[in-house]
């Protein structure tokens, strides 16, 4: 089936739009359960009232895994900001009320955190037996409600589209700590510009009433987890000196 040139390529997967709808083709190494596990996550987001596209189907063409949904029209906040840098503010703090929103959504019947975290930690060939032991032991010690996550949580996941704004790419939604779920952001955002990310933090903070030194608490688990992604941008050794902290 041809399904024609991607309109975007990510680290697990391509995208094709198809006759008015999204096709998300899964890379050949993801497990044979990826589809239908990031549809039923996706489909959760949609259920709890968050604006999310639809699933249409999770089908198999030409021997790889699909996930068939709405396609939303639209220009993501990201590229919003980047033509208009003068409104950075205003985009990420519209960002910031949607993540908001999402976390005050009581999880259920989705992955939890710390099961994902942990999973991340063991695969994550750069940390030994000694700094992976301090990482569950810290991952252990820490005590939350837990809220719904969206785990990659950007301004280019954020479809700005008649007033409304969608949120894609719920692979790596979970169960857990709101604190974690800001600082993984926050992670993403310092990897290209350090001004967005201490914008992205103080807005959150601001509006929260979180402080900086409660969401950092969660970055040595949060950046030993990312190790795992192997996202052939990030900077490995930039992540093992916050994984460090831990000792």
């Amino acid at each position: 089936m041809n399904l024609g040139t991607p309109v975007a390529t990510g680290n697990t997967a391509k995208v094709y739009l198809y006759k008015n709808k999204i096709y998300k083709v899964f890379n050949d190494s993801l497990p044979g359960e990826e589809s239908i596990k990031e549809a039923k996550k996706q489909q959760y987001a949609h259920s709890c009232g968050l604006s999310a596209p639809e699933v249409v189907d999770v089908t198999t063409i030409d021997g790889k895994q699909v996930i068939i949904m709405e396609h939303i029209k639209g220009r993501t906040l990201g590229d919003l900001l980047t033509d208009n840098m003068e409104k950075a503010e205003y985009y990420m703090g519209k960002s910031v009320d949607i993540q908001m929103g999402i976390h005050q959504i009581k999880a259920h019947s989705i992955e939890p955190m710390s099961e994902k975290l942990y999973r991340q930690i063991e695969s994550a060939p750069e940390l030994d037996n000694e700094l992976k032991s301090a990482l569950f032991k810290k991952l252990e010690s820490m005590t939350y409600k837990k809220t719904l996550c969206h785990g990659d949580f950007h301004l280019y996941n954020l479809i700005l589209s008649d007033n409304n704004v969608t949120i894609i790419d719920w692979v790596d939604s979970s169960a857990g700590d709101r604190r974690a779920d800001v600082y993984r952001t926050y992670l993403l955002y310092s990897q290209v510009s350090v001004d967005l990310a201490d914008m992205y933090i103080r807005l959150y903070c601001e509006k929260s009433g979180l402080s900086k030194d409660e969401i950092l608490e969660w970055a040595p688990i949060i950046a030993a987890a990312r190790l795992s992604e192997k996202v052939s941008s990030e900077n490995p050794n930039r992540l093992l000196e916050i994984v460090y902290q831990v000792r």
